[in-house]
């Protein structure tokens, strides 16, 4: 019972994380056009505990790439050379890492829901 138990941990230890993981790359995805705006990272650990690696959000921080310079001298918010300062981020990487982390919390979903049918399966003979 204690390994179905540590199961159910670790898969919402893994949701946790891929939720993080979902939210910051919506955010970046929302700021793409937001002038200024600096990518934001997740980055993750895996702790060793109970013979089991938990996984982890280690920190959120922010991409130190150069924002980007678009040419547009008739906009309200470009410099003397008519460049405004945009964004670091790119939307195509963004939807990928969506995708990747939606993928991974389904299989820890997958997991999560097979821990707790095992449990409730092993409760019911119990009870017999």
């Amino acid at each position: 019972m204690d390994e179905a138990l540590k199961t159910l941990s670790l898969a919402a230890s893994g949701m946790r994380a891929q939720s993080t993981r979902l939210r910051i790359a919506s955010e970046n995805l929302a700021n793409a056009q937001t002038e200024g705006y600096r990518r934001r990272t997740v980055s993750f650990a895996v702790t060793m505990e109970e013979g089991a690696a938990w996984p982890r959000v280690s920190g959120v921080g922010t991409d130190q790439r150069p924002l980007r310079q678009v040419y547009e001298p008739s906009h309200p918010k470009a410099n003397k050379q008519g460049y405004v300062i945009s964004s670091n981020v790119d939307p195509m990487i963004e939807l990928a890492d969506i995708r990747q982390a939606s993928r991974s919390y389904e299989a820890g979903l997958a997991s999560f829901d097979q821990a707790r049918r095992i449990f409730a399966r092993t409760l019911d003979i119990l009870k017999r």
